[in-house]
């Protein structure tokens, strides 16, 4: 399968660049969830990103995650 570098901005992920699954039409999917375990007192979570398209200098568009606080 192939996968894209995608960065993820905010959150505990902020400036970590991952590689994402692509789905049947070649882009990440739009909400990407992950499982925090509970550790000690602190219960389970599931962090909650969701795809924005970012656009660079020259104009071509591509795909990261933004961290989503109200769905966490």
């Amino acid at each position: 399968m192939k996968s894209a570098d995608t960065e993820f901005v905010g959150g505990p992920l902020d400036g970590k660049v991952l590689p994402i699954l692509l789905g049947l039409f070649h882009n990440v999917p739009k909400v990407y969830r992950v499982p925090v375990p509970a550790h000690g007192d602190v219960p389970a979570a599931t962090l909650v990103y969701r795809r924005a398209r970012e656009y660079d200098a020259k104009g071509h568009s591509r795909w990261r995650y933004e961290y989503d606080q109200a769905a966490s």
